[in-house]
């Protein structure tokens, strides 16, 4: 895509201003996740959005709405502050590279990009700008997670030692999208990986080490859809991240030991269910979204027990999750009132670990990983 130059660097809007949205992209994603949450936010208004199919953004967002053949036409407009870029995983880095020289604050779907070089191209030209560039980790607002950095922060579990964390799946067959081609950022890597990933990092800081498989299983699948890694860090903690195409019985969603007890949850987020239904979070009744009727298990010492004391158990109940949350942030990290939900330096440590995860598995072996500073300057940019 040509470089399209229509802005200057422009200040904070002010803590009133709504934040005018172009969506690029009217596949699962949006149609699932960006448009309704952009759409139920307070001070977003969703004004133009980019697809082929404009009877089909119509049936779902009403027959007023904008629809723009092309990215190129999209980023033409001046009434566009944030560009939301749902599509393709190899279209990511020409598409939010193109909107930032634009002059439009960013929000990339995961993964960022296809590798951390591109990351590392778009942070510097987003830091250039003065624009905010963010990525949609909406698994941080999962109410398991929220239950699980709750348990983390309490100290409850004491010093964790291991943890597990699973999104698996059970779909035998494969279905004919790109997302199970043999193409770049195709694969259950790419696909789920970024949010187990950005969990761990979340949760437990830089490891010093990963080590991963990426195996093709299923009947006349092209390319990865199971794999394991394992995150090692200083201090004895390990984390197993599992994602798979193949579970009939998924293993635990997360599951947390410590040196004085154990959390386990079963069962995914019902946030995405409930948006796939049509459901729409209130932003005047917050509390009667995301709630996950599934409890975990609970099994502590007590504080006073004696020496090889039985834990006590219990049913622990989990956190309503937040998706709402993460635009609610961009809203007001636009508006000058508060930091950016998902920098995209964070981003950016997820892109190096799905690189070193794959060349890990290409190579069958353990590697480290580096202590590079996010805030080291980026590689030169190619003119």
């Amino acid at each position: 895509m040509r470089r399209v130059y229509k802005r200057a660097m422009k200040p904070p809007a002010s803590p009133q201003k709504t934040i005018r949205v172009g969506l690029i992209g009217w596949g699962g994603s949006s149609q699932v996740f960006h448009g309704p949450l952009v759409r139920s936010t307070p001070g977003l208004d969703l004004v133009a959005v980019v697809s082929s199919r404009p009877e089909a953004v119509h049936a779902a967002l009403g027959p007023g709405m904008t629809v723009e053949p092309d990215a190129r036409a999209m980023l033409a407009r001046d009434d566009i502050d944030l560009v939301v870029i749902a599509t393709p995983n190899d279209s990511h880095h020409p598409l939010a590279l193109a909107a930032l020289q634009a002059g439009c604050a960013v929000v990339v779907d995961k993964p960022f990009t296809l590798n951390a070089a591109q990351a590392e191209q778009l942070i510097a030209v987003a830091r250039q700008r003065g624009l905010l560039l963010s990525v949609f980790h909406n698994r941080r607002w999962d109410g398991d997670m929220l239950t699980a950095q709750a348990l983390v922060k309490s100290g409850r579990l004491g010093r964790i030692v291991h943890a597990q964390m699973h999104f698996d799946r059970f779909r035998p067959v494969v279905p004919a999208r790109w997302r199970d081609a043999d193409g770049p950022g195709a694969g259950l890597w790419m696909d789920l990986g970024p949010h187990l990933l950005d969990q761990a990092l979340q949760l437990f800081g830089r490891p010093v080490a990963i080590a991963a498989d990426l195996v093709t299983a299923r009947d006349g699948a092209q390319t990865a859809d199971l794999f394991h890694a394992r995150l090692r860090w200083a201090g004895g903690l390990r984390a197993d991240l599992h994602g798979s195409a193949l579970s009939a019985l998924p293993g635990p969603r997360f599951a947390l030991h410590g040196t004085r007890g154990s959390w386990v949850k079963s069962g995914l987020d019902r946030q995405e269910d409930a948006l796939k239904a049509g459901q729409r979070p209130d932003a005047a009744r917050p509390q009667a979204w995301g709630h996950d009727p599934a409890v975990g298990r609970l099994a502590v010492l007590e504080t006073d027990a004696p020496p090889n004391a039985a834990p006590t158990e219990q049913d622990w109940p989990t956190a309503p999750g937040r998706y709402p949350d993460f635009y609610a942030g961009i809203r007001d990290a636009l508006r000058g009132l508060a930091p950016n939900p998902v920098p995209a330096t964070q981003a950016l440590d997820v892109m190096r670990l799905l690189d070193l995860g794959a060349q890990s598995a290409a190579e069958r072996r353990e590697l480290s990983v580096p202590e590079a500073g996010l805030e080291t300057p980026a590689r030169t940019l190619r003119r």
